[in-house]
């Protein structure tokens, strides 16, 4: 889909009338055609994978659980990316970069609350920040991860990682706000699907985009579902 050194990233959200992704018109009965559309469009969309920050791991599906590293105390582990899979199977990639996610398995389980996620094969994307204990458990239960950046994540190289370790193309870009700013704030969004729903959020609720630098795309198509647009730019 892009001869990019790094995947062709989508940023694919549900957002109200002012740009917040965040806050309780989600769970509003009128924003109920906006998530089945969001989800609709989640699975249509052709991509290697979907990418969401630890906040929105840990909320839809970590539920706060965090392994006890006693075990992995004494074990040196050498600052090498560690692929686990990297055949045949949809990503889920976590930018997680003092590693605080915990995980059970390496591959995500949630068919009823999500489908479209099941099976997905995880990668943390971590910095150098995080413990030899946690990269070995890890390791243990066989997660993927990749290290970029020494305290926070150098995305142009997370990015090159994925695509040359995992022979990930396409991208899903699925928030929240602040890693939807990290891809901004380096030029790193091609395309963006976002689901609008009928609503002004609160002031509070997070915006789209926490940061970035002055871009320009051009609306592909629009179009309407009841009180709900679904639209689509590309990078100029």
């Amino acid at each position: 889909m892009s001869n990019l050194d790094r995947p062709y990233v989508i940023l694919h959200m549900l957002s109200s009338i002012d740009g917040k992704v965040t806050g309780e018109f989600l769970s509003n009965p009128a924003c109920k055609d906006g998530l089945d559309l969001y989800y609709k469009l989640d699975q249509e969309i052709e991509s290697d994978g979907f990418a969401c920050g630890r906040v929105t791991f840990q909320e839809g599906f970590t539920y706060g659980y965090y392994p006890d590293l006693t075990p992995f105390q004494d074990v040196k582990v050498s600052r090498e990316d560690y692929v686990a899979c990297n055949k045949d199977v949809y990503y889920a990639v976590a930018f997680d970069r003092f590693g605080k996610l915990g995980w059970k398995s390496g591959f995500i389980h949630d068919e009823d609350d999500f489908p479209g996620y099941n099976k997905s094969h995880i990668i943390e994307v971590v910095t150098n920040q995080v413990s030899d204990a946690y990269l070995a458990q890890l390791q243990s239960v066989g997660v993927s991860y990749i290290i970029a950046g020494e305290n926070d994540i150098d995305m142009p190289a997370a990015l090159h990682k994925l695509k040359t370790l995992f022979n990930l193309n396409t991208l899903l870009l699925e928030g929240g706000s602040i890693l939807d700013g990290a891809f901004a704030k380096d030029d790193c969004i091609d395309e963006l699907s976002i689901v609008l729903c009928p609503f002004i959020a609160n002031s509070t609720d997070l915006p789209l985009i926490n940061q970035s630098t002055l871009q320009h795309y051009s609306l592909v198509s629009c179009d309407r579902h009841n009180d709900v647009l679904a639209l689509r730019y590309k990078k100029n």
